[in-house]
């Protein structure tokens, strides 16, 4: 599989994809045809015009998967394909409604190129059950594309010390998931992503991540790290500690 797995697509006093946009483009084919995903919004036309002029200096022809009335022929004659962000549960239960879930993990396991940011990250995951989103819409299920057999966080938020606010930190919520469920969460910071190439996978981006497991302190995974260890894990859902 070629992955590219970005925590955000939006950075502060940036445009879309700006902060990542030579690696995005070095991931994309030259000159292909990438199918994008908007259905974690409910702007699909509005949302895909946005992305096709972030790549439009690229030569990248973007197509949305929603455009000409059969997301699986549009996924068919991609060369890549681009879940974006949005609202997880709302993206992960269109993926259900159009067939399009099992499609891609047919057509990424053959070997196209999958890009996620945010909403498309968390699809990559095994199941939706580390994600941030409030759950708008009730999907037929949690189990995600499983691209990866691990969960990942994006937006990862660190605990701030001086907060005043009394609710769960992110990390106490993760916490909460590894007493339910033995499998690793990587935590991606703004700004950050992972990058899977068959066998191999390494943290990119300008921030360290952050990675849970049960039963061991968070520990700090420093970009340009190894983290091909994780592609071997095999998830234990709804196995409490």
């Amino acid at each position: 599989m070629h992955l590219l797995l970005l925590s955000n697509s939006t950075q502060h006093g940036r445009g879309y994809l700006e902060h990542a946009l030579d690696t995005v483009t070095g991931f994309l084919p030259a000159g292909g045809r990438l199918v994008f995903v908007p259905y974690a919004i409910a702007d699909h036309d509005g949302y895909t015009a946005q992305v096709r002029g972030a790549l439009a200096g690229a030569g990248i022809d973007v197509r949305g998967v929603h455009e000409g009335g059969d997301p699986l022929a549009r996924l068919d004659e991609a060369d890549a394909v681009f879940v974006g962000g949005g609202n997880s549960f709302r993206l992960l239960s269109a993926l259900y409604r159009t067939g399009l879930r099992e499609a891609l993990i047919k057509a990424v396991g053959a070997g196209l190129p999958y890009m996620g940011a945010s909403a498309g990250t968390n699809m990559a995951a095994p199941s939706l059950r580390t994600t941030n989103d409030m759950p708008i819409v009730e999907p037929p299920s949690f189990e995600a594309l499983g691209l990866v057999p691990f969960q990942i966080n994006p937006h990862y938020l660190d605990p701030d010390p001086a907060s005043t606010h009394k609710g769960e930190t992110r990390e106490e919520r993760l916490t909460e998931f590894l007493e339910e469920n033995d499998v690793p969460v990587l935590g991606l910071r703004e700004g950050s992503w992972l990058r899977v190439d068959g066998d191999r996978a390494a943290l990119g981006g300008a921030r360290d991540a952050r990675l849970f497991r049960r039963g061991a302190a968070p520990r700090e995974i420093a970009v340009g790290a190894d983290l091909s260890e994780l592609l071997g894990t095999t998830p234990a859902f709804d196995s409490p500690a």
